[in-house]
């Protein structure tokens, strides 16, 4: 499946929205509709989670407005969190009724072959290699690949200034490589991004990369310690992931990623969260599943 993007700039609505939300986690989940008297398929993925009426969702536990878990006793929050629920609601499934995983880049496939999780919104690039793995649809979100530095230090002011700089990313994702292939950086794995952000704050590395979107959140979580530096020198389209070769939910899924840019809550999703770190935001154009796009 290319990775194409159709941008269409929807800020004015974002503004206007962004004014009007609260951060009250229990209205954000009362916005969410549920579509109790949908209808898939006798035998499909889809009707078998809304008998159940349950669903497995894997997301990220350490990007502030993106993915992120502060404690054990709350539920996560941020963009891919409320895209989750939204598609959750579309197979007739509560917020209150996901089981929420968190999933590491490193473990995102294998969670999906395994079975351990149904569904996966986790800042989760397409890209061939992963295609060749599981099934993704999308993508829902768009963004690139930057650094975040220690605020101040100046010696680091893009991709061209961290050949044979210590730069950690998420083992696992898809940073890693673009680092020591195009730029002669030494990486620094890490399990997670949050460990990564520790490390820098530490002194331990120099800069640490993922997109954008992730690196503005923990920049806005520590404004006089961190900021992001240079512009994207990726481009990064973030799909949900699901176990490979199911069509009829690739098929559920991209339809209803469409459908959030329809009905505007896709725009208010983001306007709950991203928003607040990356202000106004390009939506997406959807990919046609690949073998709607092989007819």
């Amino acid at each position: 499946m290319a990775v194409r993007t159709r941008i269409a700039v929807v800020g004015a609505l974002l503004a206007l929205l962004a004014a009007g939300c609260g951060d009250d986690s229990d209205s954000k989940d009362k916005s969410i509709q549920v579509d109790t008297d949908a209808s898939f398929p006798a035998g499909s993925t889809m009707a078998e989670l809304k008998d159940k009426g349950t669903v497995r969702i894997g997301v990220k536990y350490d990007q502030p407005n993106v993915g992120f878990r502060e404690s054990e006793d709350k539920a996560p929050e941020g963009f891919d969190v409320e895209i989750a629920k939204i598609l959750a609601g579309r197979l007739g499934i509560a917020p209150s009724e996901i089981t929420w995983v968190e999933a590491q880049s490193k473990d995102r496939e294998s969670m999906l072959r395994e079975g351990r999780v149904d569904l996966i919104v986790a800042s989760y690039s397409i890209t061939e290699d992963r295609l060749k793995q599981v099934g993704m649809a999308g993508p829902y979100y768009a963004t690139g690949q930057q650094l975040l530095v220690r605020k101040g230090e100046g010696d680091i002011n893009g991709p061209k200034d961290i050949a044979d700089k210590s730069i950690c990313a998420a083992s696992g994702s898809t940073s890693l490589a673009a680092l020591e292939k195009k730029y002669g950086a030494e990486s620094s794995p890490a399990n997670t991004y949050g460990q990564c952000v520790n490390q820098l704050l530490e002194k331990k590395v120099d800069a640490v990369t993922t997109d954008g979107a992730i690196l503005l959140g923990y920049a806005a979580d520590r404004p006089d310690e961190l900021e992001v530096v240079g512009e994207p020198f990726s481009e990064e389209n973030y799909g949900v992931g699901y176990r490979r070769g199911d069509s009829a939910m690739c098929e559920f899924l991209t339809h209803a990623i469409k459908r959030t840019h329809r009905d505007g809550s896709w725009a208010q999703a983001l306007s709950r969260t991203l928003w607040k770190s990356t202000g106004g935001t390009p939506e997406p154009g959807v990919e046609p599943c690949p073998e709607a796009a092989a007819q």
